[in-house]
This record gives C-alpha cells, structure tokens and sequence, in this order.
C-alpha cells in the first residue's frame, strides 16, 4: 500500500484530506506544492490533475482528485475508524453538509480569505502566470485587492455566517456532540478547515459569541490528535500574522455587514 498526497500546508482542502488520513493513521509521501509560486500549475503537476488544484492522492497508482471524493475514497479504501455513519439517514445528514461545503462554503472562503489576507502574497511576477493558466484570474485578483470593497465579499462573508448558524442548529437539534450525531464523521472533518480559516482571520470568536454548542465542537474538534498531526503542524507561520493582523483591521467592516 502506497499513498502520495500532493497538498498545500494552509489549503482548507489538503487540510481536510489530511485530517481524514490522520483520523485513519495513514502514512503517507507528502508533496507540497507552494501555491504562491504556481506550483499547481507546473505540467508535471497537470498531467496527474488537469484542474491544476490541490490536493490529489495517489494511491497504488490510482489517482484520486477532489478533497470531498478523495476523503470518501479513503474512507472506502480504508474502513476502520469509520468517517460515516452505518446508517442511511446518518450517511444523508453527513453528505448534506460536505455538499454544501463544496457548493458554497469553499468559494465563499476562498473571496473571503484572498480579499482579507492571501492577496498580499502574490508576488506581481507570478500574476502572469497564473493568467496564463487560468485566462480572467487577474481581473477576478483585482477585485480581491479591493478587500472588504470587492462585490463578491458581502455575499461570502454572510455565507460563512450560515455555515456557522448551520452547524449551531444541527448541534442543539440532536444534542450530541458531531455534526451529524455521535459518531465523528466526515462532515466534521469537512468542516474543521472552514471554521479553523475563521479562527485565523480574528472573526470566529466573534462569530460564535451566541453560539456555544458550535464553540464547544471547535474545543473537541482542536482536541483531536489528528486535528494536531494535520492541521496545527502543518499551520505556516508566515500566513497566521497576515491573516491576524488584516482580519483585526477587516473586522468593523466584517460586524457591520453581518448587522445588517
């Protein structure tokens, strides 16, 4: 049994990938790609996942691409611990959260965390070839530098808010301490990167004031050996002072969107 995951340190994706492999106990060969520098894009990279995006898993050869199929698989390909519930409504309740995560709450993350924060990271000389490889990416990074100004930002912050207010409603509905019951699943690994992203940015605290059963998830979600082995080690230091110091700077504007 080989595995090689291709991964990014702070990617929401790759983070929830390695989570899944950590809940797992699966070693693996880690690629990491640096994303500023375009590395997704090298062809070398292409050949193995034509959409140029993080993470990709390869397992015995077998090449698997899309952070919610890949934890799927690997919850396939390995059983024990199970990531979904036995049940069928139980499996239900887990997919309508990580749809959700792919239909929504990872685009809105990504206009919240660029127009915050990861703008200031690209380097104008790489500008070219990430257009190069994605013809419109200027003109969509130009609107992420406009910050809290950028059209898309209202719309996506106030989607992450929804996330939250999901989470705290499935939480108080059945009582129990995972998203979808008892039993720690992959909604919760789908979730854990979104909600850690917040954290960084300086809003989650505030974000979750009125919402302690969605606190207390985050307490026992950080609490994980695996949350520890696959998020919080891999946590790069040259990205958490950014998003701190340009979220503290965000939040009045962030408060008042949520207001109204």
């Amino acid at each position: 049994m080989a595995l090689t995951l291709y991964h990014n340190d702070m990617s929401v994706c790759a983070q929830k990938v390695r989570l899944a492999l950590a809940e797992k106990g699966l070693d693996y060969e880690s690629k990491h790609l640096n994303l500023r520098a375009g590395d997704q894009k090298h062809p070398d990279y292409l050949k193995l996942n034509p959409n140029g995006y993080v993470p990709t898993l390869v397992h015995d050869g077998f090449v698997v691409c899309e952070s919610t199929v890949i934890c799927e698989y690997i919850d396939d390909a390995f059983p024990n611990p199970p990531l979904k519930p036995a049940d069928a409504r139980g499996k239900a309740r887990m997919r309508g959260f990580t749809k959700f995560i792919d239909a929504a709450i990872f685009p809105a993350t990504g206009v919240v965390s660029m127009s915050i924060a990861f703008h200031h990271q690209y380097a104008p000389e790489v500008h070219a070839k990430m257009e190069a490889a994605r013809p419109g990416w200027l003109a969509n990074f130009r609107n992420l530098q406009k910050g809290t100004e950028n059209p898309a930002f209202p719309n996506s912050i106030k989607r992450l808010d929804k996330m939250l207010a999901d989470m705290e409603a499935a939480l108080s509905g059945h009582g129990k301490p995972w998203l979808v019951g008892d039993a720690y699943s992959l909604a919760d690994v789908g979730n854990a990167p979104y909600v850690t992203r917040l954290d960084h940015l300086k809003f989650l605290d505030r974000m979750i004031a009125k919402r302690p059963k969605t606190a207390a998830w985050y307490e026992r979600m950080k609490a994980r050996p695996a949350y520890q082995d696959a998020l919080v080690e891999w946590f790069n230091p040259t990205y958490l002072p950014l998003m701190e110091e340009k979220g503290n700077e965000a939040w009045p504007k962030v408060q008042a969107l949520l207001a109204a």
